[in-house]
């Protein structure tokens, strides 16, 4: 059989039964599950690959959902869904109705928290372990982080409250030196320098041994060998920075040795105070290509098991974006471009040669990526930053207290905005609008063409002054006809009914208005709104806006301050996982949904 133990063990609890032989077998199994799986649906391969027998030693020693195991952003969580009755569903993941890509309580009472995003899960997890801790429950709460994710600065909030917390926390850091991108850095670094030490356990118990051993002949030279020994610490037994922070700390350990890492995790419970335990994995690991190039079978669309070749790939609004970027900055030294540890998600990997000294990785730390930012235009430079819409979220304060209160000439280029697909809940780019529009002097753009992607960038750049943000969508352009602008388009056919859209939105848009009969407005620069485009909106008795954005504080509703029976077709609360296609039909924004809703209103 196939998958003889994943399709027979009651899981988790027959785990604890295994034979070390089962495990690795169950191991196997798990691989084998997570490759088939993933090259038909997509979904993160190379990290759920890297973290299979750690988290299979999680299960063995701690007792879900009484512990309570908290995985950081959560893409690496696929073992743990498969280990926790969800093996007979697990050809859904990522599908709409079927399990999700990330950990979800709702899901199944082992997935502890909602994840999506990085950085949190120390902080999670001390909530959780003071919660049991204050319940008199002696259970532990287990935050499980990847090195790249240590980059966020909420990572080190959370060390320092926890270390000194007294609770029952154990951290699980994964070190495999990657995020999306290769992680670099100070911590990068001294992680690296640390994966190097075989056994710092062993080193640090064993010179304890040697020192004790040193006799004391004599009260003239007693001072002597104290000061001595006072030496032979400070060499011998100097503390990991996460002893600093005041964890205990054990590693770094083989992560895909099951034996040292259930004793290590053992080891970690047994202590009953906060522990921090490494564990040094591959990414990718039984999987050729993902161990051979890990940042490519980060996140995957679907693969070919045997060749390991994926499907072709459109020339995206993010690449072109990085082309043009690139373009400029050849022949502006001011441009400087920004990215929190996703060069190529981003299209910044266009940065080679004389311009790879104008391009900041700077981690997974967008807070820090935009008061960077702050700091480059306050000395002459013009800053870029490219991030995820999902991701800008975490700047907000920044971008009001660093940007716009000293009215600094920076740039956010806003990579998938809007619906992006299969991630779910936590990655849709509805809320960057709405925020974004709460700022003052604040100016968007929402190019729907790579030819406007240009426009708009340029403008940014060189026209607008203050922040300047340029917002697109995941994946390619869908060019529908209508002129480029960096304003606005109109389309007049002469009707009371106007149809207004921008973004990835507006073909769709036209084509509905074109079906119709009626007249159409394309936003591209819209926010703030020009007046000429709010004179032709106000001159139509009926006016329909749709848009992939949250609805409240949607560009409807800055249209509706204008016109007040303007109808606004936007989204309400989260969107699951699930394809574009099939969330732009749920919410009613492909052209035949438009046109419908145009010819039923009244």
């Amino acid at each position: 059989m196939k998958y003889r133990l994943l399709s027979r063990l009651q899981l988790p609890d027959d785990l604890k039964k295994l034979t070390l032989k089962q495990e690795e077998e169950l191991c196997a199994e798990i691989r084998r599950k997570i490759i088939e799986t993933v090259a038909k649906n997509g979904g993160h391969l190379s990290s759920n690959l890297g973290a299979v027998e750690l988290t299979v030693a999680l299960h063995r020693v701690f007792e879900s959902p009484k512990d309570k195991i908290v995985f950081d952003v959560g893409h690496q969580s696929y073992a743990h869904k498969l280990l926790t009755g969800r093996f007979g569903s697990f050809h859904t993941l990522r599908k709409y109705g079927g399990i999700s890509g990330f950990t979800r309580p709702s899901e199944s009472e082992h997935d502890a928290c909602v994840s999506g995003h990085s950085s949190n899960s120390i902080s999670v997890a001390l909530g959780m372990a003071e919660a049991m801790r204050l319940s008199g429950d002696s259970h532990h709460a287990v935050a499980v982080i990847g090195d790249g994710a240590l980059t966020g600065g909420l990572a080190f909030e959370g060390l320092n409250n926890a270390g000194h917390s007294g609770s029952n926390i154990i951290v699980v850091l994964n070190y495999n030196e990657m995020s999306i991108s290769k992680n670099i850095g100070g911590i990068a670094t001294y992680l690296s320098e640390l994966r190097t030490q075989y056994s710092y356990k062993k080193l640090k118990s064993g010179a304890k041994k040697v020192l004790g051993a040193i006799p004391v002949v004599g009260t003239g030279i007693k001072s002597l060998i104290s000061a001595s020994k006072d030496g032979l610490k400070e060499n011998l037994l100097h503390s990991t920075m996460f002893e600093d922070f005041g964890f205990e700390f054990i590693g770094p350990v083989d992560g895909h040795n099951l034996e040292k890492l259930e004793a290590a995790f053992r080891s970690a419970k047994e202590m009953n105070c906060p522990v921090l335990v490494q564990v040094n994995t591959v990414k990718g690991k039984g999987y050729q290509p993902a161990e051979d190039m890990p940042g490519e079978y980060h996140g995957v669309t679907g693969f070919d098991i045997e060749t390991g070749e994926k499907p072709p790939v459109s020339a995206s609004f993010s690449d072109r974006f990085g082309v043009e970027l690139a373009r400029l900055a050849a022949v502006d030294e001011r441009i400087v471009a920004i990215t929190a540890a996703m060069k190529y998600g981003v299209g910044l990997n266009h940065f080679t040669g004389a311009l790879r000294d104008r391009l900041y990785d700077v981690g997974i730390a967008e807070e820090h990526a935009v008061s960077f930012a702050a700091g480059l235009a306050a000395m002459g430079k013009i800053p870029v930053f490219s991030v995820y819409s999902s991701f800008l979220q975490r700047s907000y304060d920044e971008l009001i207290h660093d940007i716009s209160i000293p009215e600094l000439h920076a740039v956010i280029a806003i990579c998938n905005a809007g619906i992006v697909g299969e991630d779910g809940e936590t990655h849709q780019g509805l809320f960057d609008i709405p925020f974004l529009t709460t700022i003052p002097n604040v100016t968007i753009y929402s190019p729907s063409t790579f030819e406007e992607l240009k426009i708009c960038l340029n403008r940014a750049i060189y026209k607008d002054r203050e922040l300047v943000c340029v917002r697109f969508p995941k994946g390619s352009e869908q060019p529908s006809g209508i002129p480029a602008a960096d304003g606005y388009s109109f389309t007049d056919r002469l009707s009371d009914t106007l149809i207004v859209s921008y973004g990835r939105t507006s073909r769709a848009a036209y084509e509905a208005a074109e079906e119709v009969g009626c007249s159409f407005l394309k936003l591209t620069r819209v926010y703030p709104l020009q007046e000429e485009a709010v004179e032709l909106i106000k001159k139509h008795p009926r006016v329909f806006v749709f848009e992939e954005c949250s609805r409240a504080g949607s560009i409807g509703e800055k249209i509706r301050l204008y016109a007040p029976w303007a109808d606004c077709t936007a989204i309400d609360g989260y969107v699951p996982g699930m394809s574009v296609r099939q969330a732009l039909e749920l919410y009613g924004l492909t052209a035949e949904k438009i046109a419908e809703k145009v010819r039923s209103a009244p």
